[in-house]
């Protein structure tokens, strides 16, 4: 451990099919595959200007010899059964080596800057937790100081739902702050046609 503050980014493997299958409805699927190549590249360069340790856990398995740099990034694979469970098995990792602010992100976020993880690390000062809202209901960021289990159990991943329902076990027990609430590309409707992405439409 370097640093007391540790950034998890949670990926998809980049395979063919199997990513943003609901985009690949309306595109087809290897538009969709290139969309999240240009999701996974921005993700990256936003990440390795923060101030933390990094592990990158993938959803299949771990590839070695990407475009991640094994330097800078810890690679894993996530474990569990669903979203929660994997993102509890991280957080427990996390903060059984002794980090102190852990912050997680997906990689579905092509707004998402460097600045708003460095304040999520800068907030973690002041909160308990900090939640990045994302338009769809759901989070794209989310840093404790503490192990929270409730966090991340009882929840329809992938559905409008998960944010309030994210809010509820906080309310009352931590204190929480909120970043700016952003938009994921999971439908061809979040791609701006004036946009860097809008190219593969």
């Amino acid at each position: 451990m370097k640093n007391k503050n540790l950034l998890i980014l949670f990926t998809r493997n980049p395979e063919l099919g199997k990513v943003k299958t609901r985009l690949a409805a309306s595109i087809g699927d290897q538009k969709a595959l290139d969309i999240y190549k240009e999701l996974l590249s921005h993700t990256q360069n936003i990440a390795l200007n923060v101030n933390a340790d990094k592990n990158l856990y993938y959803s299949e398995s771990v590839v070695n010899f990407d475009d991640w740099d094994e330097t800078i990034f810890s690679k894993k694979a996530q474990r569990g059964n669903d979203l929660g469970e994997k993102m509890l098995d991280a957080f427990k990792d996390g903060f059984s080596k002794g980090y102190e602010k852990i912050i997680i992100i997906g990689s579905d976020i092509y707004d998402l800057q460097t600045s708003h993880i460095c304040k999520a690390f800068d907030d973690l000062e002041k909160f308990d937790t900090v939640l990045g809202p994302a338009q769809d209901g759901g989070y794209y960021l989310l840093g404790t100081k503490q192990l929270i289990p409730e966090l991340y159990k009882n929840k329809k991943w992938g559905t409008e739902s998960v944010l309030k329902d994210t809010i509820a076990d906080l309310d009352g027990l931590f204190s929480v702050s909120f970043l700016e609430t952003l938009n994921d590309i999971d439908v061809i409707s979040d791609i701006n046609p004036d946009s860097y992405l809008g190219k593969y439409l």
